[in-house]
């Protein structure tokens, strides 16, 4: 018997993947296995986990990177084991992330004269955006202490289309975010409100580049404009710090001539993601000061155990070195050229879609323009009061063939509109678009035969009963 159990468990670990006796049992839940395996079944029980999911280039749900080249990926893979922030035995690793820095700052036109630019690696621009936000929060600390006035009530002026990120950072700092509504004759943030929501006590004003609910810019140009004037008249220093998660990687090249950066006065910081139209797999975010002097000591951490005093920014401590590894291959590999031709091939791939789904009549378009590769629309008014489906029920007609197409609500004062969106990146093509309005005209045509209203057709017309008015859309253009 005991040879017996030998035997079976050699032939375990020998015969193929699918002829194991792993296989014949469930992925673990709760505990641990109590016996190793092989690789080759751990990999298999661990890749079949993701088997039936949406294919990554299918997604257009998602604005992070599913597409690098196969000498990328190589170097990522080859750095995995790196950790970043020990500099004393990987110190070119720290000067590539400063030379990712200095090539990032000055496609914003940093005006520093430094070698060095002044700036921070992140994990994402989430956490970008929160060294921006602290690093104008610090300054004006400092200010109203040498001042000698009071600074227990900090704000920020945002649109109420920002992302979670924000209103992570209002409630962990605890800074009031003051929002501002969009409304359907405003559907960026406009200079007149944010000057409205400032006051002494306004850390900085955050206007986004690549909005990510509708994927249009705010003005930073007038914004800043107003801003200069409403300075000079208090003798308040309100800073504009620009969340450019998507557009950091996507104007600079596409629009060079518009100013949002660094060359307008009051733009002190700006943060961007390298793992969305940066083209590196996450997680990885930047974030550039428009010089040293911007980003307060405060922020700068020290320690000495790890060999050497090694000096840092950031919320993390550890982190993988393969992103900049990354990121640094991209920008030697396309240089200036390369990324324009990528960002203009998702841009004209995107106004493509976007003319074709607005012609479609079902839909209209959010907007009139395509600013970024991405844009949303929505039911046509008088269309959506015969149907008998929604958004949602299309959203799921075409994650039957793969496609990753979100459904969701506006934010706060327009949360009754129901939007679509479609973030186009590397790797998704002109064939692959038709092959999406195929499948949507489809999808579309086989809704349109329902006798009875869809479940989320019923709840929303339940919902918008007992608010007591009428469901309509807004219907622009």
């Amino acid at each position: 018997m005991k040879r017996d159990e030998e035997i079976l468990k050699k032939t375990t670990v020998t015969t193929s993947v699918f002829a194991s006796e792993e296989m014949l049992k469930s992925a673990p839940v709760d505990t641990i296995p109590q016996h190793s395996t092989t690789p080759e079944i751990a990999y298999q029980m661990v890749k079949d986990e993701t088997y039936a999911q949406t294919l990554p280039r299918l997604n257009l749900a998602t604005f992070v990177t599913t597409y690098m080249d196969p000498y990328a990926t190589k170097l990522m893979n080859d750095a995995i084991a790196i950790n970043y922030i020990d500099e004393t035995e990987y110190p070119r690793i720290a000067l590539m992330c400063a030379k990712c820095i200095n090539i990032v700052a000055n496609l914003w036109n940093s005006p520093e004269q430094a070698k060095w630019k002044a700036g921070a690696l992140g994990i994402g621009s989430s956490e970008a955006c929160m060294l921006g936000g602290v690093a104008a929060w610090q300054r004006w600390k400092n200010r109203r202490i040498a001042q000698k006035k009071p600074y227990d009530k900090p704000n920020f002026v945002i649109s109420s289309a920002y992302q979670v990120v924000w209103e992570k950072f209002a409630q962990l700092w605890q800074i009031e975010m003051r929002t501002i509504p969009l409304t359907p004759e405003k559907l960026t943030m406009c200079p007149e409100d944010v000057i409205a929501h400032c006051d002494e006590n306004t850390i900085c004003v955050v206007p986004i580049q690549g909005v990510t609910w509708t994927g249009l810019n705010d003005d930073v140009k007038a914004i800043n404009d107003a801003l200069d004037k409403y300075n000079q008249k208090t003798g308040y220093d309100i800073p504009i710090h620009v969340d450019a998660a998507s557009g950091g990687f996507i104007l600079p090249f596409l629009e060079p001539e518009r100013e949002w950066d660094f060359r307008l006065k009051w733009v002190l910081s700006i943060s961007t993601s390298g793992h969305k139209y940066g083209l590196v797999y996450p997680g990885l975010g930047w974030v550039v000061w428009k010089d040293k002097k911007y980003l307060p000591n405060e922020m700068s951490f020290s320690v000495n155990y790890l060999g050497a005093d090694i000096t840092q920014v950031g919320l993390n401590f550890s982190r993988p070195a393969a992103q900049i590894l990354g990121q640094y291959y991209q920008f030697i590999r396309l240089g200036f050229d390369g990324y324009k031709a990528i960002q203009h091939s998702s841009m004209e791939i995107a106004k493509y879609l976007h003319q074709q789904i607005g012609k479609m009549k079902p839909f209209v378009n959010y907007s009139n323009e395509v600013h970024n590769p991405l844009f949303i629309w929505e039911m046509n008014k008088e269309y959506g009061k015969k149907a008998k489906w929604t958004l949602y029920d299309l959203q799921d007609k075409l994650k039957q063939n793969g496609w990753m197409v979100p459904a969701y609500t506006m934010p706060a004062n327009i949360e009754e509109t129901i939007v679509m969106r479609i973030v186009v990146r590397q790797g998704f093509s002109r064939d692959m678009a038709d092959q999406l309005l195929t499948d949507i005209a489809a999808a579309v045509n086989e809704l349109d035969k329902l006798q009875y209203p869809t479940p989320s057709r019923i709840a929303l017309e339940s919902k918008v009963k007992i608010k007591g008015t009428v469901y309509t859309h807004t219907g622009k253009g």
